[in-house]
């Protein structure tokens, strides 16, 4: 398959949705997980996009992750309640999480809600922007098995723990931060590893401590900030992962399985959402216009820069009339899907 080989976002979720239903997942759960990924990708988050579904399979596969869990839902007070994932699959748990903060938050003015005993659920931008397309304000984070060095150290630690935040925009998509605390997002390094190709310098280190670009050999991500401002990235890493591990019962950085390693054993992590009905605020019925006015007016500024949520909307104009990138290595692992579930693979579409 050339490298340029491409298909279309619908093909690819019927794909997607097809293998996870015969892996036992509900029409609604194999819908949900599949849609998402194709979304990440449209908005060009390829490290958290179709990309990672063959190891979300294996997983199940493997029995560490559960196609049709019982997730329980206890409500601790007007705007709080705790989501226990039964180690399902993280983006379809991490969905019905903030659908309650979204309900708790009409209801309460604030929600904050916390996810246990769950997996990975992708990019948090999904259920930030969740809330802020319902014209609420969403707030999302995420945390994982060691991958980054601490500030001062070189061996793995916290996790990339990410953060979204998204403000709903008037008459467009919304504006959406979702960072890594990391330089990169461990995928990153593992679809580096797939496709062999070198990463950027300044991210990743080896088993020493050195600068790394062979992702081989990488064995810890640097904090974001780098080497000499890496404390900022670090302590933002440490914060969410007290949020989303410990205050949810999880465990933390070192005692969380790894994500492609002990397959068959479950991952216990968590993620914890806020949401913020701005109506409940002085400026609250004025915001999302006031987020179109500010994100023209810098537009409009020397460099014309955009603002956080633009690029991923600008990749999704482009994904969907062009279809979505999928390497031959990738290729080949959605082929040896196909065969163990007995799924046709989806067209493809060969670009120039």
């Amino acid at each position: 398959m050339p490298i340029e080989s491409r298909v279309d976002a619908e093909t690819w979720e019927r794909w997607g949705s097809a293998c996870l239903r015969a892996q036992g997942f509900s029409d609604d759960d194999a819908r949900c997980l599949a849609a998402s990924l194709a979304q990440t990708s449209l908005w060009g988050i390829d490290s958290h996009g179709i990309a990672r579904l063959p190891h979300y399979l294996n997983r199940v596969a493997h029995g560490s992750i559960q196609a049709r869990p019982s997730i329980r839902i206890e409500r601790s007070g007007p705007g709080t309640a705790q989501v226990y994932g039964g180690q399902g699959q993280g983006i379809v748990v991490a969905h019905r999480a903030i659908a309650l903060a979204i309900d708790l938050a009409r209801e309460a003015g604030i929600a904050a809600v916390g996810v246990s005993d769950s997996s990975h659920c992708g990019a948090v931008g999904l259920y930030s922007r969740a809330a802020a397309r319902q014209g609420l304000i969403g707030i999302a984070f995420t945390h994982s098995d060691s991958i980054a060095a601490p500030h001062g150290g070189h061996q793995a630690f916290f996790g990339t723990n990410p953060i979204s935040m998204a403000f709903p925009r008037a008459d467009g998509e919304p504006l959406c931060l979702d960072m890594a605390t990391t330089a990169i997002p461990w995928n990153r390094v593992m679809n580096a590893r797939r496709d062999g190709v070198a990463l950027a310098p300044g991210v990743a280190i080896d088993a020493e401590g050195t600068d790394c670009t062979d992702a081989e050999a990488v064995r810890a991500l640097r904090p974001l900030g780098g080497e000499v401002y890496g404390y900022k990235g670090y302590g933002l890493a440490m914060v969410i992962e007290l949020l989303c591990g410990p205050l949810n019962g999880n465990p933390f950085g070192p005692h969380i399985s790894p994500m492609y390693e002990q397959l068959q054993r479950p991952r216990e992590l968590g993620a914890f959402f806020i949401v913020i009905d701005p109506a409940r605020f002085a400026g609250g019925a004025a915001l999302a216009g006031v987020v179109a006015a500010m994100a023209m007016e810098l537009s409009q500024a020397p460099g014309s820069p955009r603002v956080p949520g633009d690029p991923e909307a600008a990749a999704q104009v482009e994904r969907l009339r062009d279809g979505l990138p999928v390497p031959p290595a990738l290729w080949i692992e959605m082929q040896d899907w196909s065969e163990r579930l007995g799924v046709p693979l989806p067209a493809q579409r060969v670009g120039a």
